[in-house]
């Protein structure tokens, strides 16, 4: 049996993550194992499934390193793209007021390194999984403008067991909004600036189209890979390309349950559009043409080809830009919403390192970068200035 996987021709997309976070050992052992992905991104979406592909990728692995392989995996197999995680957050740190700013500018690297901790947890809790997304049509017709926006009534109405099973990554984005609150209230350091990096994830993972569905990866419409494709493959492709500015400020969100749903809506009325386009770019293809296949260790392996992925890219237009954009901006509403809800604590003695006047020059230029969209130019944005690092 042939074992496949979608990626570009550039193997950055595989690399880029491990030599950010110098994953090295799990890197080696994917490198040397690269015929070994018999799915797509978004595939892992049960534990025990996730579990049983580690042990057939690393069979004569002890049980302790074959974690870090499935580690390793899972964090290539994650949502949106590290890359898109790790600026987004950034980017919300622009858009937040100044009594809030210095704080969040100085811990900028944490939240940045960490946007993804949620996705490592999959690998340890077997709750995590459902947290990220929602199968909206398990819930009925127009289920993203019908579906309560308190937990306890969709609970009556759908009951936990189905929450948990398909899905409820809006109702989740609540529960972190009110830990983050009660965090800034405790004046904790560390615990605002986990739950700050955690409730940007879901709020990211909410804003893909692909999260909302339960053909997640194209799986039910023969077009398998489809997840990756959208969120890793294009943006790693284009991103020199996109607008990483906005002009937005954080607002108090006075209904976070309507916000939180706005992002859902927001990806779920792209699908037809996302799927529609994958079937007419390949139309202009062959199969020899929009896949490049390589026998690796006697087996087949096969990507995606650039010239098809920047097809799809032009179809679809801004989209995939649009949603980082607003992912950005709704991260920058929640944090100050929590924080305005927690009595606008002050955030200076909070700092372990004073915000010094050479950082303050800094910050003040890095925000008028952000306005111009010359973040990458300035070679200021940390996703990408570190991709090479180790840092």
């Amino acid at each position: 049996m042939n074992a496949y996987t979608y990626l570009p021709e550039d193997p950055f997309v595989l690399t880029e993550y491990f030599t950010y976070h110098s994953f090295v050992y799990e890197k080696q052992l994917l490198l040397q194992r690269p015929d070994f992905f018999p799915v797509s991104p978004g595939y892992f979406r049960d534990e025990s499934h996730f579990s049983a592909i580690s042990q057939q990728i690393f069979p004569n692995m002890k049980s302790g390193l074959r974690s870090l392989g499935a580690i390793a995996i899972l964090f290539f197999f994650s949502s949106w793209g590290f890359l898109v995680h790790r600026t987004i957050n950034q980017l919300a740190v622009y858009q937040l007021p100044k009594k809030m700013q210095p704080f969040f500018y100085k811990n900028m690297e944490y939240l940045v390194k960490n946007s993804v901790k949620a996705d490592q947890r999959r690998n340890e809790d077997t709750t995590e999984a459902t947290k990220h997304f929602i199968d909206l049509e398990v819930f009925g017709d127009s289920a993203a403008w019908k579906m309560p926006g308190n937990w306890n009534e969709a609970v009556r109405l759908y009951t936990r067991d189905t929450l948990l099973k398909y899905g409820y990554v809006p109702y989740h984005i609540l529960s972190m909004k009110e830990l983050l609150t009660q965090a800034f209230k405790n004046r904790k350091t560390d615990s605002i600036l986990f739950y700050a990096a955690d409730l940007a994830h879901y709020i990211g993972d909410a804003h893909v189209p692909l999260h909302t569905t339960i053909n997640y990866d194209g799986q039910l419409t023969n077009q398998k890979g489809l997840h990756a494709l959208w969120e890793t493959v294009v943006p790693e492709l284009e991103f020199s390309n996109y607008q990483l500015s906005s002009k937005h400020e954080a607002r108090y969100l006075k209904n976070p349950a309507n916000a939180s749903w706005n992002a859902v809506r927001s990806g779920f009325v792209l699908l037809n559009e996302l799927f529609e386009q994958e079937k007419k770019a390949s139309l202009l293809f062959t199969d020899s043409t929009k896949f490049r296949i390589q026998v690796r260790n006697g087996r087949e392996v096969k990507y995606y080809t650039t010239a098809f992925a920047k097809e799809y890219s032009r179809r679809l237009g801004n989209t995939i830009n649009t949603q980082l954009i607003r992912s950005s901006e709704l991260i920058a509403d929640f944090w100050y919403t929590c924080w305005v809800d927690a009595g606008k604590p002050d955030l200076q003695p909070l700092l372990k390192n004073s915000f010094t006047s050479e950082d303050k020059k800094q910050c003040v230029e890095e925000n008028r970068a952000f306005r111009k969209n010359k973040l990458l130019e300035k070679n200021w944005l940390l996703a990408k200035k570190n991709a090479g690092t180790g840092d």
